[in-house]
């Protein structure tokens, strides 16, 4: 029956692609969480009646659990429902036996032996009193016999209901709940071919799952969710609403469906999510030929926006600045080129082949955010080695409610190939402004913002000038 399915939903807060190993410490720093749903049959008692349901994840809510038994909906009510957590352990144990009579086998010089007695105290090491009436301490020991597990011990994490039951006889029952613990995020692989003009690349992704819940699933419907799901301090479950768009695919591959402003993958065959471990699963087969642009960009300030608040008048501010010159690749999420798929946050690694020998070598990585359908990717992969920029102050004058500023910009290229620079400029000083002399054409991007793109040959330095006048109100 589909309802007693068992499935679990992943969130994800990381959008970075990866968790150093002392994040991966404490869960309360693990990035995410899951939305479990568990099954089983029990035997229900007319009447009142205590149902145990054990193996649930150790770091569970216990305010986010539902339960239901939905072939028989009226089965039962639930009056009191318990979480217990005190998992049995060698102390607990020691504990419990206070006062009863255990058997230890330590060693006596080159010999193992065993000392039976009385427990009476747990406290830098075990006290045993013997038959005898002696009193023994034992300092390290090899193991420990104890007749039985003594009441209100745990092996695992365990919810308890009070039922007032209505049925006498087996029911399914099946419990929802939220647990800390759990994540994942995606890796992208690119393989790079072509040159500037001719720029195309490969493309495989995964999902890499990290399961510290405290608890193993074992064939399990795996979900997962992309998108910035709002959760309160309380952490209410999520609401979820689905629209039927899945997106076909193997028996093997993640499907991808909308649900409310995000989307779920789901993956088709069930799987194994053993406790403190790492999977990877494939997201999306490799596709081949997706066009991209190689671009190489130069932003002297390092700013993109301006929050105006008063004119800056100081005739030093960024009057001499030297920046990198960023090596990028953009290309297009659609459907016209061989994509089209809303692509959850995470890693890219970018790699292109060694011409010489056909190995792959790897050229930078970055990472990228929930990216939908018909938006353009750009990746950060390094700085560029034969390409330098500077950008200098060469006259700058300060009137009562104006100022002029001319600008250089000098971009040395000393590959053997020409290369064209995209160069971006922040108009920092004030929101009133105009080009008032230019030797390079520019396009406006935004109220603070132009942009030139001049092509620079071979071995060669150039230079892009321009004046700008701020006006501001008395």
């Amino acid at each position: 029956m589909s309802q007693a399915d068992n499935s679990i939903t992943i969130y994800s807060g990381n959008h970075q692609g990866h968790l150093n190993p002392n994040q991966l410490q404490n869960v309360a720093n693990i990035p995410g969480y899951a939305m479990v749903k568990q099954s089983k049959n029990a035997a229900f008692k007319k009447g009142m009646f205590t149902l145990a349901f054990d193996d649930v994840a150790e770091h569970i809510d216990p305010t986010t659990v539902s339960f239901s038994t939905p072939d028989n909906p009226d089965a039962a009510q639930v009056l009191e429902q318990n979480f217990q957590f005190d998992l049995v352990g060698t102390e607990k144990l020691l504990q419990k036996y206070l006062d009863q009579v255990i058997s230890v086998n330590h060693d006596q010089g080159s010999d193992s032996i065993d000392s039976e007695g009385k427990l009476l105290s747990t406290q830098g090491g075990i006290t045993l009193q013997q038959q005898s009436g002696n009193i023994i301490t034992i300092k390290a020991w090899n193991h420990i016999s104890f007749p039985d597990l003594p009441g209100g011990l745990l092996t695992k994490p365990t919810l308890v209901w009070l039922l007032n039951s209505n049925s006498n006889k087996e029911e399914l029952i099946v419990l929802t709940y939220q647990t800390q613990g759990m994540t994942w995020w995606a890796d992208y692989n690119i393989t790079l071919s072509g040159d500037t003009a001719a720029c195309e690349l490969d493309i495989s992704s995964w999902v890499s799952l990290v399961n510290k819940s405290g608890a193993s699933f074992n064939q399990t419907q795996l979900k997962l969710v992309a998108g910035d799901v709002n959760r309160t301090e309380n952490n209410q479950s999520p609401r979820m609403m689905m629209r039927d768009t899945m997106v076909k695919a193997s028996s093997n591959e993640f499907t991808e469906e909308s649900l409310f402003e995000y989307h779920l993958y789901k993956l088709p065959r069930k799987v194994d999510l053993p406790n403190n471990s790492t999977k990877q699963i494939q997201l999306l087969n490799q596709t081949n030929g997706i066009k991209c642009n190689r671009n190489l960009n130069f932003n002297a300030t390092g700013q993109h926006r301006i929050n105006y608040r008063r004119p800056i008048t100081d005739a030093n501010y960024f009057a001499v600045t030297e920046a990198k010159v960023e090596a990028t690749l953009s290309f297009e999420n659609s459907l016209a080129n061989q994509l089209g798929l809303p692509l959850p946050a995470g890693r890219v690694r970018v790699n292109m082949a060694d011409l010489s020998d056909g190995s792959l070598e790897f050229i930078g990585e970055d990472s990228i955010e929930h990216t939908p359908k018909n938006d353009t990717i750009k990746l950060k992969l390094g700085n560029a080695f034969d390409v330098k920029a500077k950008r200098t102050q060469k006259d700058y004058e300060l009137f009562k409610n104006s100022a002029t500023e001319q600008i250089e910009i000098s971009i040395s290229n000393q590959k053997d190939s020409a290369a064209t620079i995209t160069v971006t400029e922040t108009l920092h000083r004030w929101s009133n402004w105009q080009i008032t002399q230019h030797d390079e054409e520019y396009k406006k991007l935004n109220a603070s913002t132009i942009q030139f793109e001049v092509k620079v040959p071979a071995e060669t330095t150039q230079t892009i000038n321009y004046t700008v006048l701020y006006q501001w109100p008395e």
